[in-house]
């Protein structure tokens, strides 16, 4: 069993920066791809990044150059560094790890992005 815990969400001006963390639980965390989801008001979940545990990574073109998505397997967490936010940025993050059938999610952070 792996628990996944979010922090880092908050409120921001357009063009602010925040950077989410999602810290795992159990062992084997190296083993987990892992991504960052959105949903927003009214909106299906959407995916945002993942790094696979090789280390490869993968955005949704709205968020490239913008977003950074990393992982540090000797703290059990993966990052997602958010800049030059905007206020369709705005949902509540959610982090995924999945490996082979198991899959996990967190329970999310809010982040708004209004002046």
């Amino acid at each position: 069993q792996v628990q996944l815990v979010e922090s880092g969400g908050g409120l921001v001006q357009p063009g602010g920066s925040l950077r989410l963390s999602c810290a795992a639980s159990g062992s084997s965390f190296s083993n987990y791809a892992m991504g960052w989801y959105r949903q927003a008001p009214g909106q299906q979940r959407e995916y945002v990044a993942t790094i696979g545990s090789s280390g490869s990574t993968r955005y949704t073109d709205s968020v490239k150059g913008r977003f950074t998505i990393s992982r540090d397997n000797t703290k059990n967490t993966v990052y997602l560094q958010m800049n030059s936010l905007k206020p369709e940025d705005t949902a509540v993050y959610y982090c995924k790890g999945w490996f082979l059938v198991m899959e996990y999610w967190g329970q999310g952070t809010q982040v708004t992005v209004s002046s």
